[in-house]
């Protein structure tokens, strides 16, 4: 298992520069980020991704069912100069209260491929948007080389064996169980399988529940392995983005950005 999955301040830090590196530039092409802007993660952890707003005057809301991760948030931001315009939450999203006013921008990065019910979800959240609101998404296609997250094994031959999570249920478990992982991180891995996505459905789900599709762009290279394993992000090859099923297989991350109908 690499450090950054146990070692949660230098995890924080790698989301921190991924997004400001290269989430904001993707954003900015839409909308300038500006003070007072509302922004809401869901799926926080750490609050790595808010960092950046939050250093630009943005008024920001951390949501996360981690109450773990949530009092780690508070600490890494405890001394941060704009604390007052950062609001942390361990709830969960369909618990909680629905915002007295819409934001301005959603984001959700690594978190939608968990989410178990996703056309369920993103119908469930419009109420958060209004119709300016730009709502980032990216995520890794379920099919990718390591879309099973298998990299969090402990054993080092099995977290670096490419699609292996394609593998029909029974016999993916014996690999995991047959490698020493622990049923912790066995079911954990299953339910990564039961919920991941792919472009097509995504986008499904996107055109069927009213929503537009403002920019959307894929990777070869993850920009995320930049930081952890000093990878330059590489753009998808344009005639593998255009061929469905294929494009899963090939594409380590995908960035949309998503406006509602009429938006």
């Amino acid at each position: 298992m690499q450090k950054r999955h146990t070692d949660r301040q230098q995890y924080f830090h790698e989301q921190e520069i991924t997004t400001r590196k290269h989430v904001f530039p993707f954003i900015e092409k839409f909308r300038k980020i500006t003070p007072g802007l509302q922004v809401l993660e869901i799926g926080c952890g750490e609050g790595g991704n808010l960092k950046p707003f939050l250093d630009a005057g943005c008024r920001v809301t951390g949501i996360d069912l981690s109450e773990h991760k949530i009092k780690l948030a508070r600490t890494f931001f405890g001394d941060h100069p704009h604390q007052p315009n950062l609001q942390l939450m361990c709830e969960d999203i369909y618990q909680a209260e629905s915002p007295a006013v819409p934001f301005d921008l959603v984001i959700m990065r690594d978190v939608i491929e968990h989410i178990h019910d996703q056309e369920r979800f993103m119908g469930f959240i419009k109420p958060y948007l209004h119709s300016g609101t730009l709502f980032f998404l990216a995520f890794p296609p379920w099919q990718n080389p390591f879309g099973g997250h298998q990299q969090i094994c402990r054993n080092k031959f099995t977290g670096r064996l490419p699609w292996i999570h394609l593998l029909p249920v029974p016999a993916y478990r014996w690999i995991l169980r047959a490698s020493g992982e622990s049923e912790a991180t066995v079911e954990n891995l299953m339910e990564v399988k039961a919920t991941g996505i792919s472009l097509e459905r995504f986008e499904r789900i996107v055109k069927k529940l009213g929503y537009r599709i403002g920019a959307k762009k894929f990777f070869l290279i993850n920009p995320n392995y930049e930081v952890k394993f000093g990878l330059r992000p590489v753009a998808q090859a344009g005639w593998i983005a255009a061929v469905p099923g294929l494009r899963n297989l090939f594409t380590t991350s995908a960035f949309y950005l998503l406006t509602p109908e009429g938006g």
